[in-house]
């Protein structure tokens, strides 16, 4: 896919989270799902490899969603990818379905883990990422956290562990929105210059724009630096896209009303006229 794919990809996910928010009329991870759109769009389109008839496919590259409660950002980046279709999707939340509020492991559906504590995802890439290279696979793994997530201790163990082992077929992504469930990040606990801790610790390091297309393709497609992990920190807006839920905490997890949803289709819709 080209720049413009991309964005349109893009544009049908946010469209496809408000719907699925709106229709299963209940409380969602809205803001840290609408935050890693771009992020999930350019990984889907343009650098994951998989094959959508064969989701177990031995050689597909592998992601892993660190930070769970953004399942909407991954949920339609498969449906946009056609890995899951709208039967699947347009079930989330409901009774018996297979997506819910978390990933549950799904190979079926192309959901390679479960997710439950945050700052487990890297630990379980870097577990990936060493079989690979112990077994001369040529697959990649790309892993998705928050920064809030990032305040666990376990997050910066596997950190050093990865630069370590010299993992340069793991890619880390860092949706760094600054806010968390409790509030502002840095009033939580500042991660202050997070690009500056993961160069210290020996990893490959691109500083983005979460939402600029072009800035995300050229961190991803950088020449590989051997022997080093790769991160992209990337500076997103929690709920990206929808005016009243940018920056506006309230949208870490809530229900939209009719009202609500009706406008933030609006607006989504004003974007591409």
């Amino acid at each position: 896919m080209n720049y413009s794919d991309i964005e349109n990809m893009a544009h049908l996910m946010r469209q496809k989270i408000l719907e699925v928010s709106h229709h299963c009329n209940l409380s969602t991870h809205l803001g840290g799902g609408l935050s890693m759109v771009e992020i999930m769009a350019t990984l889907y389109a343009r650098q994951l490899r998989y094959d959508r008839t064969n989701p177990h496919w031995p050689e597909r590259d592998r992601f892993i969603l660190s930070k769970g409660h953004g399942v909407l950002g991954y949920f339609s980046a498969l449906r946009a990818a056609e890995i899951i279709d709208e039967t699947v999707y347009s079930s989330f939340q409901t009774n018996d379905s297979d997506l819910i509020a978390h990933p549950v492991m799904n190979m079926d559906l192309g959901i390679e883990s479960s997710n439950g504590s945050l700052g487990q995802g890297l630990s379980m890439a870097i577990g990936i990422a060493l079989a690979a290279k112990k077994k001369q696979r040529a697959h990649k793994t790309y892993v998705l956290l928050g920064d809030g997530e990032c305040n666990e201790g376990s997050v910066w163990e596997a950190v050093m562990s990865a630069a370590q082992l010299r993992l340069d077929n793991l890619v880390a992504m860092i949706d760094y929105n600054k806010l968390q469930s409790d509030g502002d990040a840095t009033q939580i606990m500042d991660l202050q210059d997070l690009a500056g801790k993961f160069h210290s610790f020996m990893w490959d390091v691109h500083e983005v724009d979460g939402h600029d297309i072009g800035q995300l393709l050229a961190a991803f497609e950088a020449p590989q630096v051997p022997g080093r992990p790769r991160v992209l920190v990337a500076h997103t807006v929690k709920g990206k896209g929808i005016s009243f839920m940018e920056n506006n905490n309230e949208w870490h997890h809530n229900r939209l009303t009719k009202a609500n949803y009706d406008l933030a289709l609006a607006e989504l819709a004003a974007t591409v006229e």
